[in-house]
């Protein structure tokens, strides 16, 4: 029996959901895996995957907290020790003051983000996202009810968001204006000036609030410096929410730690929404956090040079690569690759290929490397590939791309 009609005849899924769409990262995954219990041999670049493991005292921390039998509720917005380890860790890396009240432990960084668009945006509340931009950002906005306006930061502008796109952006429904440097997906980091001046633009509209993704800022190349809104506008810090985590700098994406601070009556206001979602985040992992935070940083010089190579040689094999160019990424890692120059034409074996995803199967099917199209990120004509990577998984790959597109 086909149960659908009764879903669609009563209109039992809400609107919101409808509209929203699933993952593309976590789809071209999906299709890797199920090619490969097939039987096929596929590299996955479709996910900001780090293939390191998490530093040694960072583990250790762990174990110990297992030991003790430190498996027990939480406050909603955290540990007391934590919030104080990343009031303690904003304060040195960028001089920005918050009280532990001011801070929300959630679970991963995306969890901060989500509670914090629940808590703020109502229908039809506008929300200014520079694209290319992570795949969830629109659909966290959907799902609160509220618009995505998508600004297309292109390659002339290093996909960066100008003064004059934000002000043409912003209208009197605008409510938060989305940043995230290093970007997710192109590599793109904001200058202390490309802040100050789009700082210039919000302060004319005082009605628009701040939310600075900050996951990557610990991975960045050649001494590119890093720039957080809240601490280039200090003004406008009472209006600006900074959002960071363990994921991507200590390789504990599975441990699902994020933060992030701001004004009280808005971290308050999240804490509702996390107290009727998930609580709080594991509390295992929230130890293993503190030992993070306040843990030697040697080891991000080791993870950024692999990291840094691995760039270098993913540019030089594009390079060699017959229709496909690529913007030298200054952090995260990711390398949004331009493939417009492939589109429109046919391969070896007659598929024509005429848009992004047609090009993303194409390499997933045919060459077993998944990628994400440029298209799930609001850039279309472009590919996403993660160097988060093994040295050989990432060799072979690259390889195989260059074979396929030479097949044009």
């Amino acid at each position: 029996m086909d149960h659908s009609s009764i879903y669609q005849d009563h209109g039992f899924f809400a609107q919101r959901v409808l509209s929203a769409k699933p993952s593309a990262t976590k789809e071209m995954t999906r299709l890797a895996n199920q090619l490969r219990r097939e039987g096929r041999d596929v590299i996955t670049l479709s996910q900001g995957e780090p293939d390191f493991a998490p530093p040694q005292h960072v583990l250790d921390a762990a174990k110990q907290a297992i030991d003790e039998n430190k498996s027990y509720y939480t406050e909603v917005a955290g540990l007391l020790a934590l919030r104080e380890a990343v009031s303690r860790q904003f304060e040195r890396d960028y001089g920005l003051r918050y009280s532990p009240d001011q801070i929300q432990v959630g679970c991963g960084a995306k969890q901060t983000l989500y509670n914090a668009l629940q808590a703020t945006v109502q229908a039809g509340d506008e929300v200014v996202i520079p694209v290319p931009a992570w795949v969830s950002y629109s659909e966290m906005v959907v799902l609160a009810g509220g618009k995505p306006v998508l600004v297309r930061c292109g390659a002339d502008t290093g996909f960066k968001l100008t003064p004059e796109q934000l002000e043409e952006a912003i209208t009197p429904r605008t409510k938060w204006l989305m940043l995230n440097s290093p970007s997710n997906p192109s590599g793109a980091v904001y200058s202390v000036d490309e802040l100050k001046a789009l700082a210039e633009v919000l302060r004319r509209h005082p009605h628009v609030w701040v939310m600075a993704d900050d996951i990557y800022e610990k991975i960045r190349y050649e001494n590119v410096a890093f720039a957080t809104p809240a601490a280039v506008a200090p003004d406008l810090a009472e209006r600006t929410l900074t959002i960071n985590g363990v994921s991507k700098a200590f390789a504990m994406t599975g441990w699902r730690v994020g933060y992030a601070a701001g004004p009280l009556e808005l971290i308050k206001a999240m804490n509702l929404v996390q107290s009727q979602a998930t609580s709080h985040t594991c509390t295992i992992s929230q130890y293993a956090a503190i030992a993070a935070l306040d843990g030697p940083m040697d080891f991000l010089e080791k993870f950024v040079s692999h990291y840094q190579r691995r760039r270098d040689n993913l540019l030089a094999s594009v390079e060699q690569t017959p229709g496909l160019s690529c913007l030298k990424p200054d952090g995260a890692f990711y390398a949004l690759i331009d493939c417009q120059a492939l589109l429109g034409q046919r391969n070896a074996i007659g598929q024509l290929i005429a848009t992004d995803q047609d090009f993303a199967l194409y390499l997933l099917r045919e060459a077993g490397v998944a990628g994400v199209p440029g298209s799930a990120f609001g850039l279309p004509g472009y590919l996403r590939l993660s160097y988060a990577a093994s040295d050989s998984d990432l060799e072979v790959a690259l390889s195989r791309i260059k074979t396929a597109c030479e097949s044009f």
